[in-house]
């Protein structure tokens, strides 16, 4: 009960634009004081298994990720949506999303000692050298001009240095105003990105197009037996790398999801699908962003090392009922953990229950007027972006990200690799800068790290491929 409860729980904020699972966590925190030890981390872990998978539904339906995570299923999820295809996409997905997490589950009870002694040793030098690959995928994000996506890269990177400097205090680019001190926070900025230029568009075309005819008898479709078989290895190396990614502290889901779409998309047989409604633009990140989960725990209990702010509240509830992680935990608590293994399980049953028999219940949202669904969506948008630091101002702020999203779909800019330099852009940061603490200024640190090193000729790598095809399109074009 403890765990469908946090199950369900998690669906639904998880599924609410700007409604994160770690403020669905922190609220179901305190209701887990009196539980036993058992029940109350299952019904956390039922809330973050829950969380991420929810993101997915309005990612698909409304084209606005519910949570940072969920940001490459737009791509092509929502363009199955408006495609009638909803129903398979939404499938897709919770199928994706269970196996992905059963997966990262099995990897955590086989290989706990041995991922978390690898992730262990990843250092400041490591991470900044992967989310430095990670933002390489601007390149294949581009689309149709190379140029347009290396400049909303770099805007996105502008835009997340807004704010007060964390490690000096310095005020960056607030030209004087106060409220801008606090930053551009990455789900107010998507929210206004994906959501607002929708709105404007569904109020433009309101009368002037004829309605967009949805299907009537919309029901829950499963991927066929053979989109299963011709994407199974893409989920198990997808699966993996949200595991790998899970595993090492201060990275997360957003960069596991970014990088398996590329990854989908660079060893795709029609890359050009890609963004235009291709399923397995949804099964990868779907399926990389839920692995995150087990890999996050990993370190979480071998180590105590929380890698984000979800497993960082989860981290709280072990302690508060008196467990500490650790090697000794299990030692002195095997049977608890066994217990949450199993609590993970079951969460992922719930979400197949609870996903497959509302999928015709929420497709139907589909089938509301394109100006009413508008009003709808600006009332949530409206209600995120306050709920997320309680701050008019990031309401002002997410209408003016939205006036610049609907901008850059107009002189074809595109969106995704904004979001991308605003998801990695941080981390990418703070890495870099606590690196040359460490080394007390020294770029040496860089380059005494084999892991490091490989990351560093992989994003030379891609970048380099990414620059030979675009001149061959270019040619074949010329030509």
């Amino acid at each position: 009960m403890a765990t469908t409860l946090g199950t369900v729980v998690g669906l639904v904020i998880g599924s609410i634009p700007g409604l994160t699972f770690s403020m669905a966590l922190a609220l179901m925190l305190p209701f887990t004081f009196g539980m036993q030890p058992v029940p109350a981390i299952a019904m956390l872990l039922g809330v973050f298994v829950g969380g991420m998978t929810g993101g997915s539904v309005s990612a698909i339906l409304l084209g606005i990720p519910g949570t940072p995570s969920a940001a490459a299923t737009v791509f092509d999820g929502y363009p199955m949506a408006l495609q009638g295809k909803a129903g398979q996409a939404l499938g897709a997905a919770v199928m994706a999303s269970a196996f992905g997490g059963l997966f990262s589950l099995l990897v955590m009870i086989l290989l706990l000692e041995h991922v978390a002694a690898v992730a262990i040793k990843f250092g400041p030098a490591e991470i900044f050298a992967l989310v430095l690959f990670g933002l390489s995928t601007i390149c294949g994000l581009a689309q149709e001009s190379m140029v347009r996506g290396l400049v909303a890269g770099v805007i996105g990177l502008m835009l997340m240095i807004v704010g007060l400097d964390e490690l000096d205090g310095v005020a960056r680019l607030t030209f004087g105003t106060v409220q801008l001190q606090q930053g551009v926070n990455l789900l107010v900025a998507m929210i206004g990105l994906f959501a607002v230029p929708q709105v404007i568009s569904a109020f433009i075309d309101h009368g002037r197009a004829a309605p967009a005819k949805m299907p009537e008898n919309v029901r829950a479709q499963f991927p066929s037996m053979k989109d299963l078989r011709d994407r199974l290895w893409l989920m198990v190396r997808c699966a993996g790398i949200g595991t790998g990614i899970g595993a090492i502290p201060g990275t997360g889901g957003p960069i596991a999801a970014f990088l398996a779409y590329d990854h989908a998309r660079r060893f795709s047989g029609s890359p050009q699908n890609f963004g235009k409604g291709e399923l397995s633009g949804v099964v990868a990140p779907e399926t990389a962003n839920n692995a995150v989960t087990g890999g996050t725990m990993i370190p979480l209990l071998s180590l105590g090392i929380p890698g984000d702010p979800a497993t960082a509240v989860i981290l709280g509830g072990l302690l508060i009922h008196g467990l500490h992680p650790g090697p000794m935990l299990f030692r002195t608590h095997l049977g608890t953990i066994y217990a949450l293994y199993i609590a993970i399980v079951l969460a992922y049953v719930v979400i197949l229950i609870v996903q497959l028999w509302g999928i015709r219940l929420f497709v139907r949202v589909l089938q509301v007027p394109p100006h009413l669904l508008a009003v709808c969506i600006i009332v949530l948008c409206v209600l995120g972006s306050y709920a997320i630091r309680n701050s008019v101002f990031d309401v002002y702020l997410m209408g003016i990200m939205g006036l610049i999203g609907y901008l850059f779909q107009r002189i074809r800019i595109p969106i995704a690799p904004v979001v991308l330099g605003l998801v990695l852009g941080e981390t990418l940061e703070q890495q870099y800068r606590t690196a040359l603490i460490l080394s007390e200024g020294s770029h040496s640190i860089f380059f005494e790290s084999g892991v490091a090193l490989v990351f560093f000729a992989l994003t030379a790598l891609t970048v380099g491929l990414q620059v030979w095809s675009a001149s061959r399109r270019r040619a074949a074009v010329q030509a």
